[in-house]
């Protein structure tokens, strides 16, 4: 049985570029998982082992592997940074105990790590911060971490100092310690010297540590008595204090150093062991019951209770689908069949094995704590839960956001269709934020996802990995319809010619509703002029109508509908009869409640050298953009701007030519909002043609 307080299963997440990982190649090599170390920019890092990673120096997939640090066994996630991915980050998060949040020395607190540090949050997870990049020019160590202190509102403890700056950066200080590490210019990490503080430091080490003290003790109160009293606190108080507040997530321990350079990645990974909670120290993951209400149970972490098991990422591989899941409860042995409480179908367990990247190493059980992946799964999705067939249980789910941007593609070749349907059922499973439909009408199949890149990153699998080549169309924005009058109207639906007839009678008030409450229905009817019995057809009818808005078919968003009376027959009356009138009053009234287009709204951050401010911004107000604000770093401008996707499309060309390529933008969803009248009457146009084409 393994000691549980000696596992850590960690991720590490970050801004694109910020280094993560190149930090986790550093951890592999020093932890003795591989020998020669990959390169980002090289294509050949040890976690990026897609061609697609590889040739455009990114991480899309999350990748998991294993290794051993001072007796403890480090389970680690590095997750993509790009925010078209940001799903792969949300679901890592989702199984993890705790992270490292990796930020850019010169960068600072990019726009994406903001949102992975609000994922973090979300999830409950303990953080270690580590600033990388400190050999950068215009790298500042205190500047990040005042930052991160008020752009993310945490609140850092800062654990080591950088000995020099750029170029200079030979090493860091330990503040538990107040010992310097400084490495020699071999480039290897396992080449540092351990010596007394630099005599310029003396004093910032002194003010730091007592800070750090301080801030420390205030996790004990004892320990913080004696301390004003004047008792200094050794060594293990002050650990043991450090952890009791990261696990809280009151401090987030920080440190510095150069990943790429191999300094200072060591003390990141003893903090790993020292602060970040085992599997056993976190909250344990809650059941819920069919419609998603927590139960009150708990999936405790222990290898002797019944199985509870998440499926957080399914990929496909020459060897067939490979399905991670993360053990929160119970062990799971090779050969033991589990039930998925999601379709109620049991599965047989086939080969577990432990993943290094796209290695694997075979293994014959696997317990509570774990995160393993498992070959032969016929029918489980990611966020399915695995559980004992004799106790079975549902884990909470994950949720994930709603595609904001399609394609339509078709194969080149005729034969080449059934291919591409079976790719495309792969590459769904894989990624749940990435969605395919076919239009009943034209035959077409729509690709849905997260942003331009997400979608073009698919078509190149498709293309690569499934030897697929397909046409690709115009990329179509998710617009959604709204309505904004309220109006009261009645329907009737009567039909009645010889036999049972039918006959339905609704008074109702449709009227618009809070911005994102999508559709709520109320019925306030008395005296059973409508028979409560059909008050759900009604609710049905409505909401079926709501898929198709009237102006130009796209869904319709953000209306309230009151049943307030009505009137029904003895023996015509029906469920069925109550829903076809509610269809009726749906096509009847929303003409006349003001209906109108909306579109999605992105938050766009771009970060633009100073002397290209003015071509940026004026660029984002060509596009319908308002700019919320601009920061001035030391290296770049930073500019905040809601803008509608339409416009959006092709800016990263635009931005590298405005900014001579060094500009760099992210961009997510953030709300929907009415299009002007000229944007709306054209989008109109548009679909007329497409339904007429067909």
């Amino acid at each position: 049985m393994t000691d549980l307080s000696h596992y850590r299963n960690i991720g590490i997440f970050a801004h694109v570029d910020a280094g993560k990982t190149t930090t986790t190649e550093r951890i592999l090599k020093l932890t003795g998982k591989i020998h020669k170390i990959g390169e980002v920019h090289d294509g050949a890092a040890t976690t990026d082992f897609m061609d697609q990673e590889q040739e455009r120096g990114i991480t899309i997939q999350s990748a998991a592997t294993s290794c051993e640090w001072d007796g403890h066994r480090l389970n680690i996630i590095d997750t993509p940074g790009h925010v078209d991915f940001t799903i792969e980050v949300y679901r890592s998060l989702k199984v993890l105990d705790g992270g490292v949040g990796v930020f850019c020395g010169s960068g600072g607190v990019e726009p994406q790590s903001e949102t992975n540090w609000r994922y973090a949050n979300e999830s409950e997870v303990a953080r270690i911060i580590f600033v990388n990049k400190l050999d950068r020019l215009g790298a500042d160590f205190y500047r990040v971490t005042k930052q991160v202190a008020d752009v993310l509102g945490a609140n850092p403890l800062v654990m080591t100092l950088p000995i020099g700056t750029e170029d200079d950066f030979v090493g860091v200080v330990d503040l538990l310690t107040r010992k310097a590490w400084v490495w020699d210019d071999s480039g290897d990490p396992l080449k540092y010297e351990i010596q007394d503080v630099p005599a310029d430091m003396v004093d910032d080490v002194e003010t730091w540590r007592e800070q750090l003290v301080e801030t420390a003790l205030e996790q004990d109160d004892e320990a913080m008595g004696k301390y004003l009293d004047g008792e200094e606190p050794n060594l293990d108080t002050l650990k043991a204090c450090i952890r009791k507040g990261t696990i809280a997530l009151d401090i987030f321990p920080t440190y510095c150093g150069s990943a790429f350079k191999n300094k200072g990645v060591q003390l990141v990974l003893n903090a790993v062991v020292d602060y970040l909670p085992s599997p056993t120290e976190v909250k344990p993951q809650p059941e819920v019951d069919p419609e998603g209400n927590e139960t009150g149970e708990f999936a405790i972490v222990d290898p002797d209770k019944p199985l509870r098991a998440l499926a957080f990422k399914i990929m496909d591989d020459r060897y067939g689908a490979l399905t991670f899941i993360r053990i929160y409860s119970g062990s799971l042995g090779k050969g033991t069949t589990v039930l998925n409480s999601f379709t109620g179908k049991t599965e047989r367990i086939g080969r577990i094995v432990e993943m290094h990247a796209d290695e694997r190493i075979e293994l014959n059980s696997a317990q509570a704590g774990d995160i393993v992946a498992v070959l032969g799964m016929k029918n489980v999705r990611t966020g399915h839960t695995l559980c004992d067939p004799k106790h079975p249980a549902t884990l909470e789910p994950m949720v994930f956001p709603d595609p904001v941007i399609s394609v339509a593609i078709s194969p080149k070749d005729k034969g080449g269709s059934e291919k591409m349907g079976v790719a495309l059922n792969k590459m769904v499973q894989e990624d749940p934020s990435f969605r395919v439909e076919t239009d009943e009408e034209s035959g077409e199949t729509i690709l849905k996802g997260m942003g331009e890149l997400h979608l073009d990153i698919k078509i190149d699998i498709l293309k690569r990995t499934h030897g697929v080549e397909v046409e690709v169309g115009k990329p179509q924005v998710a617009y959604r319809e709204t309505i904004t009058k309220r109006v009261e109207d009645s329907y009737t639906h009567k039909k009645q010619s010889g036999g049972s007839g039918q006959f339905g009678k609704i008074d109702y008030i449709i009227e618009p509703g809070e911005t994102g409450s999508g559709y709520v229905f109320e019925s306030v009817v008395t005296g059973g002029n409508v028979p409560r019995e059909f008050w759900p057809a009604v609710e049905k009818g409505f909401k079926k109508s709501l898929e198709q808005g009237v102006l130009a078919g796209f869904p319709c968003l953000d209306l309230k509908v009151t049943l307030t009376d009505g009137s029904y027959h003895a023996v015509d009356s029906s469920a069925i009869a109550f829903e076809i009138a509610a269809k009726g009053a749906y096509r009847q009234t929303i003409p006349k409640a003001g209906p109108q287009l909306i579109e999605p709204i992105m938050k766009v951050d771009v970060f633009t050298p100073e002397d290209h401010v003015g071509d940026v911004i004026g660029d984002l107000n060509r596009r319908r953009g308002m700019i919320k604000s601009q920061e001035a770093g030391i290296t770049s401008v930073r500019i905040k701007a809601d803008v509608p996707l339409s416009e959006m499309f092709g800016y990263i060309g635009d931005l590298r030519t405005m900014t001579s390529g060094r500009g760099q933008f992210s961009m997510e969803f953030s709300h929907y909002l009415p299009c002007p009248k000229n944007v709306a009457e054209e989008v109109i146009k548009e679909v007329q043609e497409r339904n007429e084409k067909k």
